[in-house]
């Protein structure tokens, strides 16, 4: 009789009755949205924080949300380009493209590129007062004045050479800037840092002093077009006794195998 009133007592206790389980699962539901929460608003911090730290990535992200329009596969102009802009700019790409195949072989990857034809735009994507911009091997932009052949070879010379670096190692300027640079400007022919294909000896400049060896380091002295110069003059005879594009081609490579840049270059071109 005693056991029986203890049992019905029990069954009427909602405390002694009651399952941990559902508990378990409530406080299981409430940490899992929380969780969610916080993931949501790290995410939506991280894109404010592109979008304000660094535009061109941000732009990339989303060429229509900067004023771009789709021109061709993974070629954005700007959306108040007039026809004659947008088909100059484009005619420039394709030239562009030829170039730096012929130097490099045929293109691994094709960035994403996105041209303006007024200041504005490129202003409000960040990229400052250059006439073109490559963001590792991901990316190009070009300016009003840098939408012509020389600078989308400039620009897309960069991406090739990125492109078989790797990330890692382009990140970490395992190539140093100023062969970067002066790379681009002999594959471009750019005759403002260079004497023509003709010429016996292209250099405009000479000299022997140490570059920028790091893409900050660069920034702040590139605006001294001599720097582009030497930087070109070092290459170019680099390449000259190196058999040319054949020659570059093997330094990149064993570079992005893990070999010191200073001693590949040094060497011996018949070593």
């Amino acid at each position: 009789m005693r056991q029986r009133t203890r049992d019905r007592v029990a069954a009427d206790d909602p405390v002694r009755s009651s399952s941990p389980e559902p508990d378990r699962r409530r406080r299981l539901q409430t940490w899992i949205g929380v969780a969610a929460r916080a993931a949501c608003l790290i995410l939506a911090l991280g894109v404010i924080s592109t979008v304000l730290l660094y535009p061109p990535a941000a732009a990339l992200a989303c060429p229509q949300c900067y004023g771009f329009e789709s021109a061709r596969q993974n070629v954005y102009v700007e959306a108040l380009a007039s026809a004659a802009e947008k088909c100059r700019a484009l005619a420039a790409i394709d030239a562009g493209r030829e170039q730096v195949s012929r130097f490099f072989g045929s293109q691994i990857r094709e960035p994403r590129i996105l041209i303006c034809v007024h200041q504005a735009c490129y202003q409000k994507i960040g990229s400052g007062s250059s006439s073109g911009m490559a963001l590792s091997d991901v990316g190009l932009f070009l300016s009003p004045r840098g939408a012509t052949e020389v600078i989308a070879v400039h620009e897309l010379s960069h991406i090739a050479l990125h492109v078989r670096l790797g990330w890692v190692k382009t990140a970490r300027r395992a190539i140093p800037q100023w062969f970067d640079e002066g790379l681009a400007v002999v594959v471009s022919n750019d005759p403002r840092y260079l004497a023509p294909p003709s010429a016996a000896d292209r250099c405009l400049i000479f000299s022997t002093e140490a570059l920028p060896t790091g893409r900050g380091e660069w920034i702040e002295n590139a605006a001294s077009r001599d720097l582009y110069a030497k930087a070109a003059c070092r290459v170019w005879r680099w390449l000259e006794s190196h058999q040319g594009s054949a020659g570059a081609l093997r330094l990149i490579e064993r570079v992005s195998r893990g070999e010191d840049f200073d001693h590949v270059l040094n060497e011996n071109p018949g070593s």
